[in-house]
């Protein structure tokens, strides 16, 4: 049965599991820990694996990571110390990171294999939550460091296929990431962004919506919204990967005065 594409918040850092006595987690990242909790019921069978894309990781040519289970990388600072003691210790996905890498090889892309890097916490933070039995294998494939939207959504493409074998392709970023700016007097700014980047994400024509994507520094309070693209990149391999599928919103929220989308494609 063929799965949808998604692109996730993976949220701020371990916040979900702050609390050492694993409580809930603060008021603010409970809606989007609902979210994450209801993903694997909400699609239409339980996917064979997961091939992600977390805004953590840059190569200069698309990587895919071939080892068969791995350690985390907790590449977040300041945070307790019990949240450096997470696990999430689901089995590496090789195969379906080798057929992810001959599908984008085979559109014409430069791709890379490798063994040794862990999962970063645009990993494991959100699978945690999602698959809390870690009885998912999971594979995770890099962003190219150029972080041009139309490689990215053409190599989603490339990786369609994928789909009909079971495969979760899952984007893990956040659709607004400024970190200097917090609090409620960005909410207005965080709203207009949000609206825009909505619209063009959901429109119901697929090339209009890759075209408008692929423009998105053009959309109102851009680069405010995004100074870095690196957690906005994530969604155009998913946008790419659903091909013709009808794209919605399936959660939006505020933290930290930002509005935070999420996206299903299929």
């Amino acid at each position: 049965m063929r799965m949808p594409t998604l692109f996730i918040p993976h949220g701020g850092g371990p916040c979900f599991f702050m609390d050492p006595a694993g409580g809930p987690p603060d008021p603010m990242w409970r809606p989007m820990q609902a979210y994450l909790a209801g993903l694997i019921d909400s699609l239409p069978a339980r996917p064979k694996a997961i091939l992600m894309v977390s805004g953590h990781w840059e190569a200069d040519a698309v990587t895919v990571h071939v080892g068969d289970g791995q350690p985390m990388m907790f590449d977040y600072f300041g945070f307790p110390e019990h949240t450096y003691d997470l696990q999430w210790p689901a089995p590496g996905a090789p195969d379906v990171a080798r057929s992810a890498a001959a599908l984008i090889a085979g559109a014409g892309f430069d791709v890379r294999e490798e063994a040794s890097r862990g999962w970063d916490h645009g990993v494991f933070i959100p699978m945690m939550v999602a698959v809390p039995g870690a009885d998912i294998p999971l594979a995770q494939m890099s962003l190219r460091k150029d972080l041009d939207p139309a490689a990215h959504i053409a190599i989603g493409l490339a990786l369609a296929p994928l789909r009909d074998e079971g495969v979760l392709i899952v984007g893990s970023g956040m659709s607004f990431h400024n970190l200097r700016a917090r609090g409620p007097q960005v909410t207005s700014v965080a709203d207009e962004w949000d609206a825009a980047l909505t619209g063009a994400v959901t429109d119901p024509d697929p090339a209009k919506r890759a075209a408008r994507v692929t423009r998105w520094e053009e959309l109102p309070h851009a680069r405010f919204a995004h100074p870095e693209a690196d957690h906005l990149l994530p969604l155009m391999v998913a946008l790419g990967a659903a091909g013709d599928d009808e794209a919605v919103r399936d959660y939006r929220d505020h933290v930290m005065g930002w509005a935070v989308s999420g996206y299903r494609f299929g």
